[in-house]
């Protein structure tokens, strides 16, 4: 905890337009009774099955200073309560009071795929130079954007924010509370395309983001996608004037020259608006290499020390369910294991594709195969049969050598597999229990195990089954 308080009562007291009668500090906000950290803000939220107020005296109990309610609170000393109108308008509020209290460089991540590892990579690259606010895990929505404002140092010097979407009209909301200086769109892809026609409009829905920059903004923008000159004419007719473009092709402002793959990193030669650097990320794949361009290209933009961002790069480690990997061990005497890519946190064709090829790109022990464990992408409406069916000919290239399918939409990957690419071997299953039973059963010394699919599938249970089992007991019940 800072030895400065993130706001004191004075401050929220004219936030929120109240006289406060404690003379609370705070150190932090918080929006979760079970996780909150001592002297936090606790914001009473509530929604169509829950009600924050609830859960008020628990956060009060676990060391909160005091909480931001609308109403009384059976119980509660009402000098610990801050009553609003509107709890949620008050998070709002406090958000765009953290932004407008400080001058500094704030960045904006989007897009269909990377919006959380471009931040993280960041963070990781601008930590080294100077002291550097990023959202959290994936607080990128309607809450999580005000959230992590809230949350902001008055004395950061860069901020950087996750935003997300799946209709269009958010993002053009969001950007208002941002209101930031540099705008990343990683890609664009056919991601939630049950809400949109096409992908053409997931591509409009992210130019939003051009909407509310600063004066002088800067918008970071993959040359290689598609969609390039569409966005690149929305920025333009945002009043956008400066557009750095990044990618592999050779006109691309900040582009690769050369990248090379090992067990558990990326080297990348790279060509930064006219500068050639040499780094590495702590991350295996292309989308990586394609990630790291992103995060370069903003730093020269904001004048950060690139060599110091190459080193905070180097460091980057993957995050729970995006690629962490995991030796596994058969048995204490560690003669024989397999690898677990843990990339159970989410999926859409984009990510989905990246994995199986970061899973091709890993290389072979002898005796081991390389096997994609998969279940259903979430949120593609009409287009789910034929987007899980393009997943085929991915695995193939990859040189995948099994896939274990779950799930309604992979059903229709499971049968069009067999019909076409005969040398993979396919096994679909109805359920999880039957794909851990048969995973035991199944793994060898040396496989290269990835597993990844929509939350809405709930593949993390998987990955944990592996990390914890007993061989001997496990495996053994498998087979009976």
């Amino acid at each position: 905890m800072s030895l400065l308080p993130l706001w004191t009562s004075q401050e929220l007291g004219m936030v929120f337009g109240v006289n406060i009668a404690t003379r609370r500090n705070s150190y932090g906000v918080s929006i979760d009774s079970r996780t909150l950290e001592k002297d936090d803000l606790f914001f009473a939220l509530s929604g169509p099955n829950f009600d924050g107020h609830g859960y008020v005296k628990t956060a009060l109990e676990n060391g909160a200073s005091c909480a931001v309610v609308s109403k009384a609170v059976d119980g509660v000393d009402p000098d610990r309560l801050i009553i609003v109108d509107n709890v949620m308008a008050a998070l709002i509020m406090l958000g765009k009071a953290g932004r407008d209290r400080v001058n500094v460089p704030i960045i904006a991540v989007t897009g269909s795929v990377g919006k959380t590892g471009t931040k993280e990579a960041l963070k990781a690259a601008l930590s080294r130079y100077k002291k550097t606010h990023a959202s959290v895990l994936s607080y990128n929505n309607d809450v999580g954007v005000p959230l992590s404002l809230a949350r902001m140092p008055y004395d950061a010097q860069y901020g950087i924010f996750e935003m997300g979407m799946n209709h269009s009209g958010e993002l053009k909301e969001l950007v208002k509370l941002v209101r930031p200086d540099v705008a990343i769109i990683t890609t664009v892809e056919l991601a939630h395309s049950e809400f949109f026609e096409n992908v053409e409009e997931i591509a409009d829905a992210k130019a939003e983001i051009f909407t509310a920059m600063n004066e002088g903004g800067i918008v970071v923008l993959n040359f290689d996608n598609p969609h390039f000159a569409r966005l690149k004419s929305k920025a333009e007719a945002a009043g956008v004037r400066k557009i750095i473009s990044f990618g592999n092709d050779e006109r691309a402002d900040v582009k690769v020259m050369h990248h090379f793959f090992h067990d558990t990193c990326s080297c990348i030669i790279a060509d930064i608006m006219g500068k050639v650097m040499t780094y590495k990320v702590g991350m295996l794949g292309y989308h990586w290499v394609m990630n790291s361009l992103a995060v370069l290209a903003t730093v020269d933009a904001v004048g950060a020390d690139l060599g110091l961002s190459g080193l905070g790069l180097a460091e980057l480690q993957p995050l729970v369910g995006r690629g962490r990997r995991e030796r596994i061990y058969f048995d204490m005497t560690a003669a024989a294991s397999f690898l677990l890519i843990d990339e159970s946190y989410n999926a859409n064709p984009a990510s989905m594709k990246a994995a199986i090829n970061t899973l091709g790109e890993c290389e072979d022990s002898e005796g081991g195969r390389k096997i994609a464990v998969l279940s259903d992408m979430a949120e593609l409406g009409e287009h789910a049969a034929e987007l899980h069916c393009d997943l085929a000919a991915v695995l193939n290239d990859a040189e995948i050598d099994c896939v274990f399918a779950v799930g309604k939409h992979m059903k229709y990957l499971a049968d069009f597999i067999v019909r076409q690419y005969p040398n993979i071997n396919v096994s679909y299953f109805n359920d999880k229990n039957a794909i851990e039973r048969a995973l035991l059963h199944d793994i060898r010394d040396g496989d290269v195990i990835m597993i990844k699919g929509s939350n809405s599938g709930g593949m993390a249970s998987i990955v944990r089954k592996l990390q914890n089992l007993d061989f001997n007991q496990d495996k053994q019940a498998a087979i009976s």
